[in-house]
């Protein structure tokens, strides 16, 4: 049974890694002010950033889903693994050695079924490394260099070689400690008619890492004329390996990607390396399968959606690659960014293009695009004959769904002016029904008709279901969509925008009482700056915090400690103070979501806050005491009657202090 890993070491471990430079790994970030960070969400499709992450807290939550957490609950969520999983992967980036309890620590034995896998790739990575360097892979190299690619190139993509015979890959892996099934559940071998044999066997081998740089698969390049098998062999569907989730080369490419709000796909391993040496690093291919709507999410993520960001797909100029072009078409709708074609000229692919007429050749392909849009209706119009009546209406009727797709509405009329020259539309009254027609169909589809979100377009931000960012709905970042995800919604949490049932998930809020809003905020203050809230927020009782997700942050508080005990691990505390996973999303949500005020926040902000709390409890229990006033009558105990008088008394004065005296009369 595996060991339990060391608590301290578990705590080591989250500190030692910022946050923000694990989330980067995987999405683009951008300053968000008040030192957070934001950038589209990896966990839900939405339109505009409501995922922030906050490196002081060590944090993130996105307000379109709710998803929220720390470094570790960002690893296992993103890469679906476990806790102790999470915790070896980050230990082992940041040099920490894992100590672990009842019974110590068998390496092999103890850690995670993905990272087995992830190391068993490592380690197999470096084998085909090395055999690249043996006299039976002087093949490998020959065709390195038949393709422009010395020995330097090999190394930078880490190109290998996989040899010949049956197990030299199974052999070396189990004298490094893995078993016969990590072998066969990673893909690196398969079942032969004695055991397991190498998978790869006398192949060029490229390893395919994924956003993060890990290895989790390889794609194997034919080399001899007695290899039966497939021109390029990839790794099978594993845990580790999904084909449609990767792309070679993002590793490389997303920081430049992210920087410069370009990517530029290509079809193969090679063109990839060609593209990145001749100064094009932003190329990135797919892995044997098409560019589809997985490989779309990891793209949007590093170019964020922003206007000036641009897609370039570049294709062979034959009918093929012109088809595949076509099929590019198709996705465009679901990046917010420009999408591109470049056509390689005759017929040569990026490497070919590379070798036969140099880097710069390469460059020039990228900037020489066309946009995909007049691509696409090139391709449209040119298989009509447009000589004929016939020939002009077919085209008009296959294009004008390709115009009215554009989501730029002045572009899509110049478009649709494009095709009327394109088409040699005679009329003005036939020029006038065309600019209707892609007008009409692209407001039915921004209203739900066809080609709508309902029936496959792009949602809205954030996707039907959360109904967006909260602060679109009035409420401020988190917005009145409650814990529950209704707008607004009472105790029973009322159903959101449009009918759509509310998600549920715990007491709903109503950011647009004034109560709430405040109640938030103090919250917000107490978990991020307690110091400034410190001592008097710890006096203050449960039951001020009127709606019930704010009494039980409160709680947590109170049983973390309280604000004036925040340390380094104060956060943490909190959060493993909540009784339940709604709390401590809460937790999250408010320790990330920035105060609402335009600069830092200082001790008179903080005031102010305290002071709006406390003085609206104090009105909630003058109300109380006046209605018991009532039902005592003049026929009362006169004591019981001074008593309550009393009362009323002081607490009309103590409010009147407040409004008079601020936060010096707490």
């Amino acid at each position: 049974m595996a060991g339990r890993i060391n608590d301290d070491d578990v705590k080591a471990v989250r500190a030692a890694v910022p946050i923000d430079a694990v989330v980067s790994e995987y999405l683009q970030l951008r300053n968000a002010g008040g030192g957070n960070l934001k950038g589209l969400c990896p966990f839900h499709d939405e339109k505009s950033p409501s995922f922030q992450v906050s490196p002081s807290k060590g944090l993130y939550y996105c307000f379109g889903c709710q998803e929220g957490g720390d470094t570790v609950d960002f690893i296992m969520k993103i890469d679906h693994l476990s806790f102790a999983e999470t915790i070896e992967r980050l230990a082992s980036q940041s040099g920490i050695t894992l100590r672990y309890e009842e019974g110590g620590y068998t390496p092999g034995r103890q850690q995670g079924e993905r990272t087995r896998l992830v190391e068993a790739h490592k380690v197999a990575a470096q084998f085909y490394v090395e055999q690249l360097d043996s006299p039976e892979a002087e093949i490998g190299r020959t065709f390195l260099a038949q393709r422009g690619f010395d020995q330097a190139a090999a190394q930078h993509f880490g190109v290998g070689y996989s040899p010949a015979g049956w197990d030299h890959l199974v052999r070396f892996l189990r004298g490094r400690g893995f078993t016969d099934k990590e072998l066969i559940v990673s893909g690196l071998a398969q079942e032969g008619r004695r055991g397991p044999i190498d998978r790869f066997r006398g192949r060029l081998m490229w390893p395919i890492r994924d956003i993060a740089g890990e290895v989790v698969g390889f794609g194997a390049r034919k080399l001899r004329e007695d290899d039966n098998g497939p021109k390029y062999l990839n790794t099978p569907e594993t845990p580790l390996y999904r084909k449609s989730q990767v792309l070679y080369g993002i590793d490389l490419a997303k920081k430049d990607i992210a920087k410069s709000s370009r990517a530029v796909v290509v079809e193969g391993y090679t063109d990839v390396m060609a593209c990145h040496l001749a100064g094009v690093t932003t190329a990135i291919a797919t892995c044997g399968t098409s560019f589809g709507g997985d490989h779309i999410k990891i793209l949007r993520r590093l170019l964020m959606d922003n206007s000036g960001a641009e897609v370039v797909f570049t294709f062979d100029g034959d009918a093929a690659g012109q088809k595949a072009a076509l099929r590019a078409f198709e996705d465009d709708q679901r990046f917010a960014a420009e999408t591109s074609i470049a056509i390689t000229p005759d017929g040569m692919d990026p490497c070919e293009l590379r070798l036969a007429r140099g880097d710069e050749a390469v460059a020039d392909l990228v900037e020489s695009r066309t946009p995909l849009f007049a691509f696409a209706l090139k391709s449209i119009v040119s298989r009509y004959n447009l000589d004929t009546e016939e020939g002009r209406i077919a085209a008009v009727d296959e294009a004008v769904p390709v115009v009215a797709a554009i989501k730029n509405p002045g572009l899509r009329d110049r478009y649709a002016i494009r095709l009327i020259g394109m088409v040699g539309i005679a009329t003005q009254a036939e020029e006038q029904s065309i600019i209707r027609r892609v007008r009409g169909l692209a407001r039915s589809r921004q209203n739900g008709g066809p080609g709508g979100p309902e029936h496959g377009g792009r949602g809205g931000p954030g996707g039907a279901r959360y109904g967006g960012r909260g602060d679109q709905r009035g409420g401020g970042p988190g917005g009145p969509v409650g814990p529950n995800g209704g707008p607004n919604g009472g105790p029973n949490g009322g159903p959101g925008a449009a009918g759509v049932p509310p998600v549920p998930r715990g007491p709903a809020l109503n950011l647009r009482s004034p109560a709430h809003r405040v109640e938030r905020e103090l919250l917000k203050l107490a978990l991020q700056h307690p110091h400034l809230v410190s001592p008097a927020f710890d006096a203050y009782g449960i039951d001020e915090f009127t709606a019930p997700p704010y009494a039980a942050v409160r709680r947590a508080i109170e049983d973390a400690g309280g604000a004036t005990a925040a340390d380094d691990d104060y956060l943490a505390r909190v959060r493993e103070a909540a009784p339940d996973d709604t709390v401590r999303a809460m937790v999250t949500e408010l320790a990330v979501e920035p105060p609402h005020t335009r600069r830092d926040p200082d001790e008179v902000y903080a005031g102010v806050q305290l002071v709006a709390v406390r003085l609206a409890a104090v009105n909630h229990r003058v109300t109380e005491v006046r209605g018991a006033l009532q039902r005592l009558g003049q026929h009362a105990d006169p004591d019981h009657l001074a008593a309550v008088q009393n009362e009323l008394w002081v607490l009309q004065q103590y409010g009147q202090s407040l409004r008079d005296r601020g936060a010096e009369a707490l």
